[in-house]
This record gives structure tokens, sequence and C-alpha cells, in this order.
């Protein structure tokens, strides 16, 4: 399948074959939902702890006697029930992350990919080198593809430092490395721009 070539001024510079294996397959809603619970469940820090009545400060001793005092028996001041106590079945230090296996990985990346190919939200870029920095004459030039919001995926040494410096501060817009690529950032983003030569790369590393 064919697809346009143009530069950041919206304008057709050639075409690139792309792989239908890669950029033509149906979509998959319930992979690609899986495949975001699998970002998300990983990017969790699960640091949230509460001591234990091994750890809190206080003595095992036994507070008072079993019987005379009218009190209810204690076995130590550390349980729940007393002030400066534990706390009862709070939470621990954990890892949310749960294994999806890389075919299915792969497959979720295709489909996300072939979906904004189908919904005609993927621009193949010819290159990402501009003259200056200036964030002005940049901005001038994007807003002729009309996007809420993009993201700018390039290939290994792929990004220009003027193009770096001039996008920084448009707010909406975002680079990637396209080691980088995953399918929570291709459906979040309105608009896909990928580097010619990232293509290759992720069609090489998809396929």
């Amino acid at each position: 399948m064919k697809k346009n070539i143009i530069n950041l001024k919206n304008k057709t510079v050639g075409d690139i074959e792309l792989d239908k294996n890669v950029f033509g397959i149906r979509k998959l809603p319930d992979l690609i939902h899986q495949y975001i619970r699998y970002q998300n469940a990983k990017s969790r820090q699960g640091s949230h702890k509460t001591k234990s009545r091994s750890e809190v400060n206080g003595r095992s001793k036994k507070p008072f006697s079993q019987k005379g005092t009218g009190n209810a028996r204690q076995g130590s001041n550390k349980p729940p029930n007393f002030r400066g106590g534990a706390v009862s079945m709070g939470p621990v230090n954990r890892d949310h992350s749960f294994n999806l296996n890389k075919k299915e990985r792969k497959l979720a990346l295709k489909s996300a990919l072939s979906t904004k190919v189908s919904e005609d939200k993927l621009f193949v870029i010819d290159s990402f080198v501009i003259n200056d920095f200036k964030t002005k004459k940049l901005n001038l030039d994007l807003k002729k593809f009309n996007f809420v919001s993009a993201l700018f995926i390039y290939s290994e040494n792929g990004l220009d430092k003027n193009f770096k410096l001039a996008s920084a501060n448009i707010p909406r817009i975002s680079t990637l490395n396209q080691k980088g690529i995953n399918v929570k950032d291709l459906i979040t983003y309105d608009k896909i721009f990928m580097e010619q030569k990232s293509i290759d790369e992720i069609t090489k590393r998809l396929t």
C-alpha cells in the first residue's frame, strides 16, 4: 500500500510502500485495550506502604495483667486499636505489572498503526530538519496539518536539534524515538508524524 511522503510544509515530495502486515491489518480494540492496561500497570510505582506490628515502635511485652484490671486483655501495645499501633491489613510494596507476550504486543502496535493509517491520521515526513530553531516559524508550518495534538516519531539520530528546540514550546506536541513507540501514545495523540527512515526501522522490528 502506497503512502505519500510530505515535508513539514505539507507538500508531497514522493511516495513510500507501506507493509500491509504492519500498517494494513484490521483494528483489534480488545487487544489495544489490553496493551494499554499492561502499559499503565508497568508504570505504577506500588511503593505505598504502612507499618505492620513488627515494624511500629513499641514494646512486645504484655502491657498489663490478663485479669483484674477491668480492661480487655492485650498482648502488646502494638495492635491497631492502640494509639501509635500498626495498621490493620494496610497496603504493602508490590509490583502491579503483568505479562503480555511478545506476539500480542507486536500485534497491538500493528493494529494501532493500521488504525491511524485507515483514519488518515498518520503522515510520513521526509525529514525533521529545519533551518532555525524559531518556534513561531515551525508553528505556522504545522498549523497547515490542522491537528489537536501530534506525536513526531523519529529514527535513530534523526531528530534535528533545531526541530527539538523549536517544538519544545508548542503545546500538545511531543517527539519520540521509534524505539519507544507504544500503543498508548499512538492512541492518545490525534495525528502521528513519522520520519521516513523510522518507517523502515519499525517495519523491520515488527515483521
